[in-house]
């Protein structure tokens, strides 16, 4: 049985849906099943979804008549065979390493639900989106209490950037409403927070939100409609915070708990352009040219193999506040690196001198690496010209830095996504090629050290 099932509902998006499902299929992480859900569409979208089916066994199509996303998402959420479920809509995508990150951050903590940042798409312009700003493990109190401040904010209203448990869902009956077409998933989500123990907040968009959707307005509903479905939502919202805190608690952020029908209106929107956090589509990643794809020899070969590290290693580096030069340092640092002068990490890790001794300080600032005891004690030598050279040359040693504790997250996680590099890398290989290849590489990677020698 997959590990994960991921849901997606599709209603004519023959433009938008193979890029939707190209995103999961490139996933880092492969145990899946992928449900497309054709809900009566009346364009091509259902034969995509078959074609892609024929080609690949863990996607499982289901055609049926137009009757709306949450029911469609109900039936998805029926046929899910996976311990975990993933939403996306047919218009979006997600970043390789979604389902993984999803995956990993369950396991590791345990947690009932996972929700991430994400990125929202306005034609080629992009802004990452989140609400919570700390990293970490929450209650669900905790968690009620930062949606309590951006209460109509989609971060915490949709499903699609959320990883759920099914035997969760499938224990309590958990479905979506389908009398309303308005913060369904708010409602839906609210329901499954009641149920969950622990919540971990994950600092990394892994989600692209296109911004396509009409107003209640334009979908046709009366005025009547829609101020009765906000009524309903609002009733609801208003019993969960009643549900989640005690009558002394409720009663503090009363005021807090209607801030919901002031905010009701907005999506979090992208901010204007030009604006701080707002960047051209393709910008917002680490990402290499069509041209570079292509070109072939042995300097493009080492380019992209280094590409692909730092776009891994960027993952980390959003979750720490970090820069990827910070965590290609921090993992440097860890590995055996005796005798190497400045110039030469700096070329090791392909970066300028400049670069480095920034990212050397942002690190000695956060904590994350120390300059050993016996080397504060030489920096302590008072002398004549002769000594302060020996000390200056001394501390253009990498050996002077090593890793603190507070790197140690950091660094299992650099460790974790080299574990996904070769994963893309042995993509195909027999276990045997894999052993054959490390072995040969073994020996190549001597010769050069010998011929370097003489």
């Amino acid at each position: 049985m997959p590990l994960v099932s991921i849901i997606v509902p599709v209603y004519n998006a023959e433009k938008t849906i193979e890029r939707c499902i190209n995103s999961i299929l490139n996933q880092v992480y492969r145990d899946f099943e992928l449900i497309l859900l054709d809900d009566g569409s009346t364009d091509a979208s259902g034969e995509v979804c078959d074609a892609y089916a024929e080609k690949d066994n863990r996607i499982r199509v289901l055609h049926k008549e137009n009757s709306g996303v949450s029911d469609t998402r109900n039936q998805g959420i029926a046929m899910a065979e996976g311990e975990y479920l993933q939403f996306l809509d047919s218009d979006d995508w997600i970043t390789p390493e979604a389902t993984g990150l999803f995956v990993r951050t369950a396991a590791e903590y345990q947690c009932d639900m996972v929700i991430a940042d994400f990125y929202r798409v306005v034609g080629e312009r992009v802004s990452q989106k989140g609400s919570i700003e700390e990293e970490g493990l929450m209650d669900r109190a905790d968690y009620a209490g930062n949606m309590m401040q951006k209460p109509a904010d989609f971060y915490y209203g949709v499903l699609w950037n959320k990883f759920y448990k099914r035997s969760i869902i499938e224990k309590y009956q958990l479905k979506m409403d389908i009398s309303i077409s308005w913060c369904e998933d708010f409602m839906f989500n609210m329901e499954y927070v009641r149920h969950a123990h622990t919540i971990y907040a994950l600092k990394v968009p892994v989600y692209y939100y296109v911004k396509t959707k009409g107003s209640l307005v334009s979908q046709g509903l009366s005025m009547k409609k829609i101020i009765q479905m906000k009524r309903t939502v609002f009733a609801y919202y208003n019993d969960f915070y009643k549900d989640v805190f005690d009558d002394a608690d409720y009663e503090k952020r009363r005021g807090q708990v209607y801030r919901f029908l002031f905010d009701a209106a907005s999506d979090g929107a992208v901010s204007p352009l030009g604006m701080p956090g707002n960047y051209r589509l393709g910008d917002e990643r680490t990402s290499v040219s069509g041209g570079v794809l292509e070109g072939e020899g042995i300097f493009f070969d080492l380019y992209r193999e280094r590409k692909l590290q730092e776009k891994l290693f960027d993952i980390v580096a959003l979750r720490h506040d970090l820069t990827t030069v910070d965590v290609k340092l921090l993992h440097y640092l860890s590995q055996p690196h005796e005798n190497c002068t400045y110039k030469e990490m700096a070329d090791i890790l392909n970066i300028s001198r400049r670069a480095l001794s920034a990212a050397l300080q942002r690190l000695l600032a956060k904590g994350m690496i120390a300059v050993p005891e016996k080397e504060k004690d030489r920096a302590k030598i008072k002398g004549g010209a002769k000594e302060k050279r020996q000390e200056e040359k001394r501390r253009t040693r990498a050996k002077e830095y090593v890793t603190a504790q507070e790197a140690e997250r950091v660094l299992s996680e650099a460790l974790y996504v080299l574990c996904n590099l070769e994963q893309i890398q042995y993509e195909g290989f027999s276990q045997e090629e894999i052993e054959l290849y490390e072995k040969l590489n073994e020996k190549r990677n001597r010769n050069i050290r010998d011929a370097l020698k003489s």
